[in-house]
């Protein structure tokens, strides 16, 4: 044992020479939010990304195929969760303005948030069984229990990831901001990856039994990293019922909205967002239909769109350190989304697959580099009180755009698709890449319209700009 201690202390002073430039997310931390604070406040991003696989993924085919529900049911279920996405603005607001005795502002509402995402996966398994219609009772039962459960997780998410927003706001100074945004988008992205293949193993064999296994233990894993998250994060301050004022939720939104270009930033963030999220259902049916990928090959673009968004926010990290406003990033984004869909576009008629995967890879850095600018814009437009505000803001614009981007995609493709292929409209369109290409063309018009939002915006914006970060860039920039 002592041996043993002797070679830990030998470990900790060589470790201590190791230049923090060769650590990951080392240069996100300060000396008011720490690495290992850091790292532990960014777990809620993890439990986020998992139920957003369980819902949006595992659960959307275990409903249509293992237990035979209709897909415009279980299509309704799963957007269930965006008609909370609105309240995100409240609820950063109540979390601004919480007069809480002990002090705290931020800690309630991701406890709360966290209480409904877990009550929400616990009896989902259970709504779902009665949903497929394998129970005893009236037939009103199960859709309203599913109904209820998924309103549940999707409040609980919402709540959770704007209090944790606002909370990473509060305790990273301007200059760290763009590197901790790029942490907690990563640690999103690596719980979406790490639970869809735990999902996958552990579904192999379906039973319903392994179906209840598999959410409720997704509700236990959601209750203890959010609580290992906000653990000791928000400091308690006895003085703060006192110090926060008055104000009326409309009060406030009214002063948010009336600062200069915040209207047309909310414009072009749905926008945009609904400008990259429209392809999200049409990709891999695209692969399969227009360049007969297996699905293998279609699956593994999702691995292509994670890739290009890590290397996003690895170079947004970099430039918003250097000085670059975050919006001309957000700017550049767009941009890159119009090369991805005509690179997707163009591969059909090609018949090039290294194209399509190519564009694939563009959306993810494009719909990253857009993802990371408006937030860290959101950051900054609100220097106040009232930063809830503003991230619950940005965030019900884009997760409201996201949802019906996806919706609208899908309509969209279906509508086209009989009279395009049936020769009502020219012998040109009758061809199977079409109704994709249409819905490809419609983004790459709000791509362009985002982009003529956003050129006043940079000029008349007067945003807190980040300090310039004079040291050179290196591994540590890169988010992992």
């Amino acid at each position: 044992m002592r041996r043993l201690a002797a070679f830990n202390r030998q470990m900790a002073l060589q470790l201590r020479h190791i230049s923090p430039r060769f650590m990951p997310f080392a240069d996100a931390a300060s000396a008011q939010l720490p690495l290992g604070q850091l790292l532990r406040l960014s777990l809620f991003q993890c439990s986020v990304g998992m139920c957003l696989v369980l819902l949006t993924g595992t659960l959307n085919r275990v409903m249509i195929v293992e237990m035979g529900v209709a897909a415009w049911l279980v299509s309704l279920m799963v957007s269930l969760p965006i008609l909370f996405a609105p309240f995100r603005a409240l609820i950063g607001f109540r979390s601004d303005t919480h007069r809480s005795a002990i002090g705290w502002r931020r800690v309630p509402y991701l406890w709360f948030g966290t209480m409904m995402q877990v009550g929400g996966l616990e009896f989902m398994p259970f709504a779902l069984i009665v949903l497929s219609g394998d129970a005893q009772g009236p037939a009103f039962v199960g859709p309203a229990a599913a109904a209820l459960s998924f309103l549940m997780v999707g409040a609980g998410l919402h709540t959770t990831q704007t209090a944790g927003l606002a909370l990473a706001a509060d305790l990273s100074t301007d200059a760290k901001q763009a590197r901790v945004v790029a942490l907690l988008y990563v640690m999103l992205l690596a719980g979406m990856g790490i639970s869809a293949l735990i999902f996958s193993l552990v579904l192999a064999d379906f039973s319903q039994l392994q179906l209840i296994r598999v959410v409720q233990g997704a509700a236990l894993a959601t209750m203890v990293l959010n609580c290992v998250s906000l653990w000791k994060q928000e400091k308690k301050n006895a003085d703060l019922k006192a110090q926060v004022p008055k104000l009326g939720f409309r009060a406030a939104w009214r002063d948010f909205v009336g600062k200069a270009g915040a209207k047309r930033f909310l414009w072009a963030t749905g926008l945009g967002t609904a400008a990259f999220n429209m392809q999200d259902i049409l990709l891999e049916p695209y692969g399969a239909e227009v360049l007969a990928l297996p699905v293998a090959q279609t699956t593994a673009l999702s691995a292509f769109t994670a890739a290009g968004m890590l290397i996003a926010f690895g170079l947004a990290a970099r430039a918003l350190s250097r000085g670059q406003q975050a919006l001309k990033l957000a700017a550049a984004g767009a941009v890159m989304g119009v090369f991805a869909f005509a690179a997707v576009i163009f591969a059909g008629p090609m018949q090039s697959p290294e194209l399509f995967r190519l564009g694939a890879s563009l959306i993810g850095f494009g719909g990253g580099l857009f993802a990371v600018g408006t937030l860290i814009t959101a950051m900054n437009l609100e220097q106040g009180l009232y930063k809830g505000l503003a991230l619950g803001a940005w965030g019900a614009v884009q997760a409201s755009a996201a949802g019906f981007a996806i919706a609208a995609g899908g309509v969209l493709r279906d509508l086209l698709k009989h009279p395009m292929l049936s020769g009502a409209w020219g012998e040109a369109l009758q061809n199977p890449d079409m109704p994709y290409s249409a819905v490809y063309h419609i983004e790459i018009a709000m791509l362009f319209v985002t982009l003529a939002l956003i050129g006043p915006i940079t000029r008349s914006l007067k945003l807190q700009q980040m300090p310039v970060n004079t040291q050179g860039f290196g591994v540590a920039q890169l988010p992992g």
